[in-house]
């Protein structure tokens, strides 16, 4: 098994990123490159680099959510980012949402091994599920899930007028947000701004794009044909597919 410490050359970037919680964000970690690896929800190659490509690297966009927020992870698969803001702000309160039964019974089962019961609810579903459901959120994340006009329709609606949608991207982020800035104004989203987090502590810097919901979109009722619709399709939605509406919650 890799080594679960921080490496030494990632060590002070961790240090200040976690801070005092340090500590529990190696047993993430050690949570990560074992049961993670088996589970399938990380590579076995991600293993040896889990500290700089992921949990710093989702942990540094705390800096853009307020003290405590109530936030919503989207397709939160193995806990990326929400896992680790909840280890790295225990002032947070945040639901994790993922469709997928394995992933879902691994994030219940770190969110207890962790002790986060009393601030993380996991989610079995799909982001269309919520909607009307929770109380809307201050900030909703997502991480590798869609394309920005994509994720702002499934993620826009789970915010709060005024909350904000942020989307951890790559290196095209400025180029999604070129090609779906109509789509997201559509969407009851502002102008998506491209933030850089962790500048100066790691590199490259987290890019987040940041979409704040403008104003609550009423999507029009789509007209029937008079014939009932199969109740045995589904359509593709944020994290996986066919999921149905069970859930299952820990905390």
């Amino acid at each position: 098994m890799p080594s679960v410490d921080p490496p030494v050359e990632y060590l002070a970037a961790a240090e200040r990123a976690f801070g005092d919680r340090l500590p529990l964000a190696v047993r993430y970690a050690e949570l990560l490159v074992t049961d993670g690896v088996v589970r399938g929800l990380i590579g076995p190659r991600e293993a040896p680099r889990v500290w700089e490509r992921h949990l710093i690297n989702c942990c540094v966009m705390s800096e853009m959510i307020p003290i405590g927020a109530s936030v919503i992870d989207v397709g939160s698969g193995a806990g990326l980012p929400g896992i680790v803001l909840a280890v790295a702000r225990p002032d947070l309160t945040i639901t994790l949402v993922e469709p997928l039964a394995r992933r879902t019974a691994f994030l219940s089962e770190a969110v207890t091994a962790l002790g986060l019961d009393a601030t993380v609810t996991v989610v079995r579903g799909r982001a269309e599920d919520l909607v009307g459901g929770p109380p809307a959120a201050d900030v909703v994340t997502a991480r590798a899930v869609a394309p920005l006009d994509r994720l702002a329709g499934w993620c826009l609606p789970l915010a709060a007028v005024g909350g904000r949608l942020l989307a951890l991207k790559g290196a095209s982020a400025a180029e999604e947000v070129a090609e779906h800035r109509e789509a997201i104004a559509r969407l009851g989203g502002a102008d998506p701004v491209v933030r850089l987090c962790g500048e100066g502590l790691i590199d490259p810097p987290t890019t987040v794009v940041e979409i704040v919901r403008e104003r609550a979109v009423v999507k029009p009722r789509p007209r029937t044909s008079g014939r009932t619709a199969d109740p045995g399709r589904s359509t593709g939605s944020a994290g996986g597919r066919g999921s149905g509406k069970r859930r299952s919650r820990r905390g």
